[in-house]
């Protein structure tokens, strides 16, 4: 079993093998066997790629994300526009069948509801909006 600071060792050398996040910019905190993330980041998109990339770790047993997105003002956008982005790509994607997902977006944040009969679908579905720009 790792030491707290062996796992936090660990998890910053997880995050700088991730080339599309800045390591220095996350601050990683561990106590029994839990990490926590903080920081501020520039995408959603990389948000996701420092969770999956903490929990990656051998050892570690739950991830606490703490993470902020400030995007920069000129990809900012309103959630009618984001609304009709997610939309677009769901109807673009022939593994998602577009009738039987909803999008319901708040503050920026995208939320995907309804019923598929596939696990990839679901996979598909949640591919297709995961790097869209907006808040």
């Amino acid at each position: 079993m790792k030491t707290d600071s062996e796992l936090q060792r660990d998890v910053m050398a997880e995050l700088q093998r991730e080339q599309s996040i800045k390591a220095a910019e996350i601050g990683v905190g561990v106590t029994d066997g839990v990490v926590t993330l903080s920081g501020y980041i520039d995408s959603f998109y990389k948000k996701w790629a420092v969770e999956r990339a903490a929990a990656r770790v051998f050892g570690v047993k739950a991830v606490a994300e703490e993470l902020k997105v400030r995007l920069p003002g000129s990809l900012k956008r309103s959630d009618e526009n984001i609304a009709q982005a997610v939309a677009n790509v769901l109807e673009w994607n022939v593994l998602v069948p577009h009738d039987r997902v909803k999008v319901h977006v708040q503050d920026g944040l995208v939320t995907l509801s309804g019923e598929v009969d596939w696990g990839y679908q679901k996979f598909a579905a949640e591919e297709s909006v995961r790097y869209l720009i907006g808040e």
